[in-house]
């Protein structure tokens, strides 16, 4: 509990059983829950996270987007947090989100990873891949967003409605953002962490999955121009002698 409120922390992890490990132990004591969701790991990920005091839920459908659904349907806290069970994203930054979010009365945040605490930065590619998807998704959607793929967010469960994603692909990250960001009834909010060293193999492809995020978001954008109303076509007011006869007329009728 802190500040009132009830913390889960939501990890998504295949085959991450040394990553996770490693980001459980660093968990700080504000966190109530730990919700390691096991997206079909064929090592012993779940063993690991249950040792360590996580609970465990099994998703065998694969996909990023698809584990993190079933987790924010699982998690029982107030104020859900998400990050990765490789360690690139630092538990100890949890209790200032959190209390920004709170203080500020913040709906969903989201946590731009800065740079890292060796100074080692990230590939060439992997800094181009984030600008041009972030520079697509401030062109398309007009939100600016520095870090548009970073797979940490925090936000209050009772404002989940508002931004439900659907993608069930490494896409999500992009699309709770850009649901929650286009939505005006949502107060958003950008800020910046640190980011740690990837514990284990990466799974991410970045030709592949660089490629499919950016047609998502211009999808995305035709299917939210779509959905956007109307605006009704309100005739101009007609003269009141065009409406109504004239009352000499009706008395001679």
């Amino acid at each position: 509990m802190f500040l009132g409120k009830r913390i889960s922390v939501v990890i998504p992890c295949h085959n991450e059983e040394e990553g996770v490990r490693a980001v459980i132990e660093q968990m700080p004591p504000i966190v109530d829950e730990i919700l390691v969701v096991d997206n079909a790991s064929t090592d012993r990920t779940s063993e690991v996270a249950r040792s360590l005091g996580a609970r465990v839920v099994y998703e065998e459908r694969k996909g990023y987007g698809r584990a993190y659904q079933t987790g924010f349907e699982k998690a029982r806290g107030d104020i859900i947090v998400t990050m990765d069970g490789d360690g690139t994203y630092p538990p100890s930054s949890i209790e200032l989100c959190v209390r920004v979010l709170l203080t500020e009365k913040i709906d969903f945040m989201t946590a731009s990873r800065w740079r890292s605490k060796s100074d080692k930065s990230k590939s060439a590619l992997r800094l181009l891949g984030n600008f041009v998807l972030s520079s697509a998704t401030m062109v398309l959607f007009r939100r600016y967003l520095f870090d548009s793929q970073s797979g940490m967010w925090i936000f209050r469960r009772d404002a989940l409605p508002g931004f439900q994603p659907t993608a069930d692909t490494m896409a999500l990250s992009q699309e709770i953002k850009i649901l929650a960001f286009t939505n005006p009834k949502i107060r958003c909010l950008e800020m910046p962490i640190y980011y740690g060293a990837r514990i284990g193999e990466s799974k991410l492809n970045i030709w592949r999955d660089g490629f499919y995020n950016l047609f998502f978001l211009v999808k995305k954008r035709f299917m939210l121009r779509k959905k956007q109303p109307r605006l009704r076509v309100v005739e101009p007011i007609r003269p009141a002698s065009e409406v109504v006869e004239p009352i000499e007329r009706r008395a001679v009728n």
